[in-house]
């Protein structure tokens, strides 16, 4: 096992510049999740962590040990991609020893590591199986285990979920926990789904245009987003903006009335300076945060488009007096029959011009 350091680290690619001088610290045996749209750089972030890629700035170490001049076979990591890239004339323990066996491992070591891989992903009795008799959940069961083999201080998963169904992605999220668990290795992983990042990651790098906007425990990312955009990556249904202006201040905290919602005011505590008044800011509401008309700091009127119904759970996707669109949860048992209704602000956050928070 061994921690990983980014250090100022740069990449261009002739005078274009992709990653701005990434500063992550990832612990020994931590989940890390690199997280962001694509062209964010976290691909070609991990690929320069495993030496796929030159890096045009900074550094790079593993375990204490700068890696920038090191070969990647040198690197003490194993890579999964999100093709499988298996041997197709191989059965599944041939594709599992291949790598050992070319690199002259001694017989009884590979058979045992082999051995201690298919246990470990649970697929002995697919062994004498060639690809093509798997699943696209065995296939990449096997490619997990091509990299457990070889007994890495880090393991780097790029998008490996990306070609299975939802209901396999589930369940291998669930696998790739679990294996985390149990080898108690450092991963960092790369996706860009956040439900995969908030549930598997120790920490999540939310990365944006090549620069880092924020590093956090899943549930500080989701509570305490540090910027508009963090925020809206982060949860699903994503949080709701709506557009406001600055109106004053009180003891409590700053005054905010809401666009098109004539004397609709929160009062939004802020530590620091205040906007000056009539200066237009954003505020942020994640769909739980809403209740019922009374119980809490303002009251807004919605016209419901569309109801979508997941079991226990509701979304209402509605609008506001200013035409703006916004997604209430609600208890299924709780949907109003009704296509206008009166919502409450129960909880709120505050953005600038910029889509930095003002706190």
């Amino acid at each position: 096992m061994a921690a990983v350091t980014l250090t100022n680290v740069v990449k261009r690619f002739g005078v274009f510049e992709v990653v701005h001088g990434a500063n992550i610290d990832i612990a020994d045996g931590e989940f890390v999740v690199f997280v962001g749209p694509s062209g964010c750089g976290k691909s070609t972030l991990l690929r320069m962590i495993a030496g796929l890629e030159d890096i045009s700035g900074g550094d790079i170490a593993i375990g204490g040990k700068v890696m920038n001049d090191v070969e990647p076979a040198d690197r003490g990591i194993a890579m999964v991609f999100q093709s499988y890239a298996l041997y197709p004339h191989m059965t599944v323990e041939q594709n599992l020893s291949f790598g050992l066996r070319m690199n002259g491992n001694p017989k009884p070591d590979t058979e045992r590591r082999v051995k201690r891989a298919a246990e470990i992903l649970r697929i002995d009795e697919l062994m004498q199986r060639r690809p093509k008799q798997l699943s696209g959940g065995q296939r990449q069961r096997v490619a997990i285990g091509r990299a457990i083999v070889r007994e890495p201080q880090v393991f780097l998963f790029d998008e490996p979920l990306s070609n299975l169904d939802a209901e396999l992605r589930v369940q291998m999220r669930v696998e790739i926990s679990r294996l985390h668990k149990e080898l108690g290795v450092t991963m960092i992983y790369v996706t860009h789904d956040q439900t995969e990042a908030m549930t598997l990651a120790d920490r999540i790098v939310v990365l944006k245009g090549g620069n880092v906007e924020q590093i956090g425990r899943p549930l500080d990312l989701y509570n305490d987003p540090t910027n508009r955009f963090v925020a809206g990556f982060i949860g699903s249904p994503k949080m709701n903006f709506i557009k406001a202006r600055i109106v004053g201040r009180d003891a409590r905290g700053v005054v905010v009335e809401l666009a098109g919602e004539e004397k609709t005011r929160i009062v939004q505590p802020l530590a620091g300076a205040a906007p000056e008044p009539g200066s237009k800011v954003v505020v942020g509401v994640r769909p739980e945060h809403f209740g019922n008309a009374g119980e809490g700091d303002a009251d807004i009127a919605v016209a419901i488009d569309v109801v979508e119904h997941l079991g226990g759970t509701s979304f209402l996707y509605a609008k506001t007096a200013n035409g703006e669109d916004v997604v209430i949860q609600r208890d299924a048992a709780k949907v109003p029959d009704t296509s206008e209704i009166i919502v409450s602000i129960r909880k709120s956050y505050l953005f600038d011009e910029k889509g930095l928070r003002l706190r």
